[in-house]
């Protein structure tokens, strides 16, 4: 399933690339190597406001969850927090200073009547807990999903589903409850096989990636503002955002680094703190007419909405035969 999900990514550059040129990919900046052996598959990141870099292991680990300190492109587990058994963890998003969400939200089936989101402290020492448990369901039935995220103004929790038709962006109720179980709302249509993803600090932009580029979207319109290529990875499954708006990815694979994206300049001038003149967008305003924040900017690679896969699936591959059935047809003359 795997390898067919990162060859249909794949395939999405030729209908992309007749379509509109993106960012280009970039060279590859280190932040920190994990040096941890217990970190073998990096899903899920997350930055504190201390600096910390926060990790899961993608599913088939034990409940737990890996503090990381950089230090001078190292980075050393300074501290590990369990909870017992897992399902499929598979995300993480910042809630308080030292607390993040854990997103048990994988369902590769599509089989699990429900999903959970757990709230676990993060320290610089190691500790054993009983996590608060939010437990989720999504309207209209299972989704796999790799994705947890907060806005940092409401602290509302939505999920990005990872399905190769076209993606949504779900939401939970306001206030999450532990005693009954919190319906997930479908938002609007988001990026296909989305394996992480994060709020700008600004509350009015989020980035969403699979295993190859990074889409950001304004919210709550979810307007599709740029797309980036990311650098290489192996399979590329982590992002966060920090306090300061600046991006870091992650892959899976032990001893792996944490690359820092640099954001081209103009993209930068509508994403970070630095650019907001306004107060923080809220749920309840009307969606922004091509983005407020972006007024008098020209970026690269706009587009109104993100639309389901399917259609750039069908053109890649009907025009691949073409060309195939061309090959053949030459090579009998």
């Amino acid at each position: 399933m795997l390898l067919l999900e990162r060859l249909l990514t794949g395939a999405m550059v030729v209908p992309f690339a007749l379509g509109a040129a993106s960012v280009p990919a970039q060279e590859r900046e280190v932040e920190l190597t994990f040096t941890d052996e217990r970190i073998v598959e990096s899903s899920g990141l997350v930055v504190q406001p201390d600096g910390l870099f926060v990790t899961v292991n993608d599913s088939g680990d034990e409940g737990r969850l890996f503090a990381v300190a950089a230090n001078d492109g190292g980075g050393d587990t300074v501290g590990v927090s369990t909870w017992g058994e897992a399902t499929d963890v598979e995300a993480l998003a910042p809630w308080d200073r030292d607390e993040v969400l854990v997103g048990d939200i994988g369902d590769n089936a599509g089989e699990r009547d429900s999903v959970s989101v757990l709230r676990v402290p993060v320290q610089r020492r190691d500790q054993a807990f009983e996590a608060e448990t939010f437990e989720l369901t999504y309207s209209g039935g299972p989704r796999d999903a790799e994705t947890l995220l907060v806005h940092p103004v409401t602290r509302r929790v939505y999920v990005a589903s990872k399905e190769i038709f076209g993606g949504t962006l779900f939401a939970a109720p306001e206030n999450l409850s532990t005693s009954s179980v919190n319906r997930l709302e479908p938002v609007g249509p988001v990026l296909s096989i989305a394996t992480d993803g994060a709020f700008f600090p600004d509350g009015k932009h989020l980035v969403l990636r699979d295993y190859g580029r990074a889409v950001v979207y304004a919210f709550p319109s979810l307007e599709r503002v740029a797309e980036i290529e990311l650098p290489e990875q192996d399979q590329g499954e982590g992002l966060a955002v920090d306090r300061d708006g600046e991006v870091f990815v992650s892959t899976e694979g032990q001893f792996t680094a944490v690359l820092h994206v640099t954001l081209p300049a103009l993209l930068r001038t509508v994403v970070t703190p630095d650019a907001v003149t306004g107060p923080p967008a809220s749920e309840s305003e009307a969606p922004f007419p091509g983005i407020q924040s972006r007024e008098g900017v020209e970026l690269p690679e706009t587009t109104s909405t993100d639309r389901p896969f399917w259609p750039w699936f069908l053109t890649g591959w009907l025009g691949l035969g073409a060309i195939v059935v061309l090959m053949f047809s030459l090579r009998r003359r």
